[in-house]
Order: structure tokens, then C-alpha cells, then sequence
């Protein structure tokens, strides 16, 4: 059996904890055999192979009396990037316990499970559906609205840097007055229906609008700036961070995609520059 979960990127601007993408980078799992302890293998860095990785923690908080297996974890979604890696193991965990367990989980108790977990949905939900997804968790209860992402193109820059969300959310205000809250609502609006209608021209601006977290954000990434210059330059409908970055997103115009990765590359920024899709199958399962 094989698990695969999509990478993501939240927020999309003003769609603070609520909004987010699925895209082209993956994380897979495959059951081995059964085994007398958890054993994950996997050549990601300094995370646990045992019981404490958050895969297995994610599985037996779901259902605590699963027979433990050996595991092969494979992934190419950066960790602590902004690119939902550690939504993508959540969610892989809740599906290892559906199949293991029998449970039959439905899309939206996984969700409701996931939500729990991360403690928003905007990563998990696009990670379980795939495509963009609109969603709000408020008193315990979690809605999502799925819906197909524009024709266009995403350019990501990945800086080679880590930046924990915790560290992230750190430059945020505690509270917005009643004022920049009215204002702020109204621009994510604007953006999702511009998303949703196609306008990505619309979207765009809204997108790059965004008073919720960027404008407190922006100056923890440092390559921001120029590659969002380049990116109105070039013709990009916006340019944002997904999730609490540090990768920096360029949403363009198809024709313009190679124009924009090119222009990136040629800043010779430490990181990697990579053209991404929208992935619309979010977690899938093969079956041996």
C-alpha cells in the first residue's frame, strides 16, 4: 500500500488560515511489512524513525491500537519552507489509519482530523482535496468549499534558509482595529472572487493587498522584494509567500512562465527556482 499527499501553499495573500493550493511536490509513504516496533525509513534529515515521527503520532492519536509496520517515507517538499511539509505528513497519517484501521473515513472527518491536529485548515484541506480550497475552522467545526485554480502558472522561489511558522506568526499583531478589519476582509474577498470568477488580473492586486500577515512578513524574506519587482516587471498577476514562507510564489500568466523563471534564475539567489502545478488529487492510495 502507498500513500501519496500533495505539497501546498496557504494564504495566497489575504486568505489568511483559510486558503490554500495544492501543488506538485509530494511526500509518499509506502507499508512495508508488519514489524514489532514502528520503523520508518527515510533519508529526510533529522526527524524520528520510530513511534515519535509525526506520521505514527498522527496514525495512533487517530486510532490507538494499530499494528505497528516498517515504512518507507519518501518526500521532496521542503521542510519549514512554507509548503505545507508537515500537513503533508498529517494528512498521510490520518489515511494510514483509515486503511489499517477500517475506519471508512469520510473527506470531511479526515478533515475535521487534520484541522485538529494543525490547528488550521488551509494546508491539510487542499493537501486531502486537491485543488484550491476555501475553508474556516471556528467553535470546532470546519467548512470547506473546493473549487479548480485558474489557468496559470506558479513560480516558486525556495530560498535555501528554513523559517519556522512559529518564529513567522511572531511578527504578527495581536489584534487589527474594527477599521483594518473591514478593510482587510474586503480585499480577501475581492481576491477570492477573482479567483473563483477568473479574473486573475483582479485577483492579482488583491493578492498582493493583503494586510493580514505580509506586510509583517515580507522583511523576514529577505530575496522578497526583488523577485516581486521582477515579478511586476515581467507581467506576474502577484507575487506572495506561501504559508509563513520563506518561499515566494509567482502567479503568471502562462506565456510569461519561462520569461519569470528565467528572470529569477538570473538573480542567483541561494535556493532553487522550480515551476509547479496545481495538483487536483490531493491524497490518493494505491493498492498492491
Amino acid at each position: 500500500m502507498k500513500i501519496t499527499v500533495p505539497a501546498t501553499s496557504a494564504n495566497i495573500g489575504p486568505g489568511f488560515d483559510s486558503v490554500g493550493l495544492a501543488v506538485s511536490k509530494y511526500l509518499s509513504i509506502t507499508l512495508l511489512e508488519p514489524a514489532l516496533e514502528w520503523e520508518i525509513q527515510h533519508d529526510l534529515g533529522d526527524i524520528p524513525s520510530d513511534k515519535r515521527n509525526l506520521l505514527i503520532q498522527t496514525a495512533l492519536r487517530v486510532q490507538n491500537d494499530l499494528p505497528p509496520y516498517r515504512i518507507q517515507m519518501e518526500s521532496d517538499i521542503p521542510l519549514a519552507r512554507g509548503l505545507g511539509s508537515s500537513s503533508s505528513v498529517i494528512v498521510a497519517g490520518i489515511e494510514l489509519a483509515n486503511q489499517l484501521g477500517n475506519l471508512h473515513l469520510t473527506d470531511q472527518e479526515k478533515l475535521l482530523l487534520a484541522t485538529e491536529i494543525e490547528g488550521h485548515p488551509d494546508n491539510v484541506a487542499p493537501a486531502i482535496f486537491g485543488n484550491l480550497v476555501i475553508s474556516t475552522y471556528v467553535d470546532d467545526k470546519v467548512d470547506a468549499v473546493v473549487a479548480d485554480f485558474p489557468e496559470s502558472s506558479l513560480i516558486a522561489f525556495i530560498p535555501a534558509y528554513e523559517l519556522k511558522t512559529s518564529d513567522s506568526r511572531g511578527v504578527l499583531p495581536s489584534s487589527l482595529s474594527y477599521k483594518e478589519a473591514v478593510a482587510a476582509s474586503s480585499i480577501a474577498n475581492v481576491a477570492i472572487a477573482g479567483l473563483l470568477s477568473g479574473n486573475l488580473s483582479l485577483a492579482g492586486r488583491a493578492i498582493e493587498g493583503d494586510h493580514f500577515h505580509e506586510p509583517y512578513r515580507q522583511s523576514l524574506v529577505k530575496e522578497f522584494k526583488a523577485i516581486k519587482q521582477l515579478g511586476h516587471e515581467n507581467g506576474a498577476y502577484a507575487t506572495y509567500l506561501s504559508g509563513a514562507g520563506p518561499t515566494i510564489m509567482v502567479l503568471a500568466p502562462q506565456d510569461k512562465e519561462k520569461q519569470i523563471y528565467q528572470a529569477i534564475k538570473a538573480l542567483e539567489l541561494d535556493g532553487e527556482t522550480v515551476i509547479l502545478q496545481v495538483d487536483k488529487q490531493g491524497v490518493r492510495l494505491e493498492k498492491n
